[in-house]
């Protein structure tokens, strides 16, 4: 069979080398791996710390950041109904800084207890804006969840996401 001409020239065209841009000015967040918040009985509440959180600002200028949270349903099982631990009932709060470095603005999004917010939808764990480089700021939040009284009795996993920008 001839060859098809441009055919050969395309598939040359479509190899090549690809370019990676690697970011240099990192903006980056820490977060802890896997947490055991422990055990309660059905209609009970469990709050516990997560670990700590870092963000490491390095880029120039003095732009703000924002540390966000959000979460899945934990569940257990097949995750019916009642195998099912709603965000509604998942509580987040951010508490004070714990530790930081560098000169900024530090700013908790849920300083005390009395503060905390469902993860029914994203929200602000923390936010900044550093002064000069590098910064960083690091925090230790709770989690409070609330055990519906009708759950299923289990090992409940769930996910809770830290991301910044």
């Amino acid at each position: 069979m001839p060859a098809v001409p441009g055919l050969a020239a395309a598939a040359r065209a479509d190899t090549g080398t690809a370019l990676v841009p690697l970011r240099a000015d990192p903006l980056t967040i820490t977060v802890p791996g896997s947490v055991n918040l422990g055990s309660v009985a059905q209609g009970g509440t469990i709050s516990a710390s997560m670990g700590t959180v870092t963000v490491a600002d390095s880029r120039s200028g003095i732009p703000p950041w924002t540390a966000t949270v959000s979460a899945t349903n934990f569940t257990t099982g097949s995750g019916t109904p009642t195998q099912t631990i709603t965000t509604a009932n998942v509580f987040y709060w951010s508490g004070p800084v714990t530790a930081s470095s560098g000169v900024g603005t530090r700013n908790p999004g849920q300083p005390t207890a009395a503060s905390r917010v469902a993860l029914t939808s994203p929200v602000t764990a923390f936010s900044g804006r550093k002064q000069a480089t590098p910064m960083s700021t690091s925090w230790q939040p709770t989690l409070v969840i609330a055990i519906p009284s009708n759950a299923a009795a289990g090992v409940y996993t769930g996910t809770i996401t830290h991301s910044v920008a």
